[in-house]
Formats: structure tokens, C-alpha cells, sequence
């Protein structure tokens, strides 16, 4: 259960709400443009675009979740079991594996358009990073500052779908998601008209009634609705405090709670970590489950000309500040 936004206002922001009912080992990493990348099937990539996201503890390749790179062009990953279906290598066809697709894209594309270019006749295939680690099922948002696109590997092929509302969340596949959204098109943040009965005297009683029928519950469909009106609705200023604030209330309110949502295993799937990338200056904030302060790395102030990862580990104690 994860649920991914684009966030305009000024500069361009990607980000995602994370979560899962356990740690993966994630970490920030930040992968330089002359880390080699050895592809599944395309051989060796020595000189790339650099790229920073959330990625699992494995030391030697970036795993990421969701990523950014240097020309403002996001990626993320999320998950999508019972859909997710991956083709084994096929001749006279693009191939790269699930688990590589985000750097394998990010890391030659500067934009949505060239994403395409790059994923016409791509097929995903279903080779393991290694033997404990099997495929995860997922689909994924693709976003820069002009377009989204979502990528679906389903049993009929890649179908890649144009996301004007720069949300993803989870199951149903996307165009049942986007198709939902009308059900809900009455609502509004402003107060609510009587359409009723026009020879009733119906009042509104108290602020935010124009909303009601907004989705509350955790379900994918009914995050996707949330954060849709919220970010579609939302006002704040153009500085970077100021969006990058907005953007994580955003999160908050489709985030997961301890408690509140049990698995069918009897576990609780909570929000990880939520990150917010101002993908035009390649800055990566990050709030954890544990830690509500946020944190920020620039990719900017690396060394970007390096061959080696760069990773730095979660701050997951909270920080709480005394003012006397």
C-alpha cells in the first residue's frame, strides 16, 4: 500500500508515502553518473544521469523504491499484486527486469517524452535479483514538471496510461482508479449549494460539508480519491518551506496508522517514511514513522562525477525540541 503525488507550485515536487508492515533495510541513495550499472540484458552503462531516492540496504546497487535525477525527472514504485505480471526474455524486444526499470529509465531519460521513446517495445521481465529475492509485484508513476504517465506490466503487455492527476496508489490498475474519480465529482472545499430540494431551506451547519462523501478509509481507491482533492485543492505559498510543508500534510492525510489497518497475516501496515523531491534543485526531504522531522539531502552538494554509491542511513529517532 503506498500512494505517490506530483506537486506543482512554482517548482516541480515528486513524492510518495511509503507503506508496508515492515523494513526493507531503506536508505537514502544517491547514485553518481559514473556508477557502472550492468544491466540484466543490455550489458554495461558507465556514464549516466545522477539520480537520488530511497533505495534497500543492498551495497552494491541501488534498489530504489522511488528516485529522482539531476534533469527533474521522477520515478516511484508501488505495490500492485494481482496484477503485476512480468514476460520472460523475448527476442526483438527491449528487456529489462522489474527490480532495474526505475534506474534503467532515469538514468538515460530527461523527460516523460523521452521515457517513451525509451519504453516503446520495452518488455519487463521476471529475473530475480537474486535467489531470496523474487520480483515484487508493482506498477509504476513516471513524472516530470509537464507530464505523468503510468507504467502497468499486466498479462496483456506494458500499458502505459496518461495520469493527468499526478496520483498513484495502488490496486485496481489505473484506469478503473482515474474512472472512480467521477463518482466524486460533486465535491467541493468550497460550502455546499442545496441541490436537494429547492423548496427546502437546507443550510449548511459547519465548515468543509461541500466534502462530504470524500473516502476516509485506507483502501487504494479511496487514497486515490483523497489525495487527488486535496492536492487539487490545496493553497500555499511558493516558497520552498512552504510547499514542501504543504506537500507532506498532503501525505499525511493518506498515510497509515499503526493499528489501523491489519493484514491477513495479523501484521499492521504502517507509513514507513514519506518523502517529498523538489525534483528542479535535486533536494530530498524525508519524514520516518518514528522520526516526524524532516530531512533533507542534496544531491547538488555531492561529488556527482564519483563511481561509487552514496548512501546515507535513515534518522528514525524522533527529534523533540524543548523551548524552556
Amino acid at each position: 500500500m503506498c500512494t505517490c503525488i506530483t506537486f506543482i507550485n512554482r517548482d516541480f515536487y515528486f513524492g510518495r508515502n511509503l507503506d508496508l508492515e515492515y523494513s526493507f533495510g531503506e536508505q537514502l541513495v544517491i547514485t553518481p553518473r559514473r556508477y557502472p550499472f550492468f544491466w540484466s540484458r543490455e550489458g554495461k552503462t558507465q556514464e549516466h544521469y545522477a539520480m537520488i531516492g530511497m533505495g534497500a540496504a543492498e551495497p552494491s546497487y541501488p534498489l530504489y523504491a522511488e528516485a529522482v535525477n539531476e534533469k527533474g525527472l521522477g520515478m516511484a514504485g508501488l505495490n500492485f499484486p494481482g496484477n503485476a505480471c512480468y514476460q520472460p526474455y523475448r527476442e526483438n524486444m527491449k528487456n529489462a527486469a522489474s527490480f532495474e526499470l526505475i534506474p534503467w529509465i532515469l538514468s538515460r531519460c530527461a523527460t516523460v517524452r523521452e521515457a517513451e521513446e525509451q519504453i516503446r517495445n520495452l518488455n519487463v521481465t521476471d529475473e530475480s535479483f537474486a535467489e531470496h529475492m523474487p520480483p515484487a509485484p508493482l506498477h509504476w508513476m513516471l513524472a516530470d514538471r509537464e507530464r505523468a504517465i503510468v507504467l502497468e506490466a499486466v498479462k496483456e503487455g506494458l500499458k502505459v496510461y496518461e495520469n493527468p492527476v499526478g496520483v498513484l496508489t495502488n490496486n485496481p490498475p489505473f484506469d478503473f482508479q482515474l474512472a472512480n474519480l467521477c463518482n466524486y465529482m460533486n465535491l467541493t472545499a468550497r460550502p455546499p449549494e442545496n441541490r436537494f430540494a429547492g423548496e427546502l431551506r437546507l443550510t449548511a451547519y459547519g465548515q468543509g460539508m461541500g466534502a462530504i462523501g470524500l473516502p476516509g478509509d485506507a483502501s487504494p481507491a479511496s487514497r486515490f480519491v483523497r489525495a487527488a482533492f486535496l492536492k487539487e485543492n490545496s493553497v500555499c505559498g511558493q516558497e520552498e518551506a512552504d510547499n514542501v510543508t504543504q506537500f507532506f500534510h498532503i501525505l499525511d492525510q493518506v498515510s497509515m496508522i499503526r493499528g489501523a489497518v491489519v493484514t491477513a497475516e495479523g501484521k499492521y501496515d504502517i507509513t514507513a517514511y514519506s518523502c517529498c523531491v523538489n525534483a528542479d534543485r535535486g533536494i530530498y526531504y524525508y519524514k520516518t514513522y518514528e522520526n516526524s522531522q524532516i530531512q533533507a539531502v542534496d544531491l547538488r552538494r555531492e561529488d556527482l562525477n564519483r563511481e561509487d554509491l552514496i548512501r546515507y542511513p535513515l534518522e528514525r529517532e524522533q527529534k523533540i525540541r524543548y523551548i524552556n
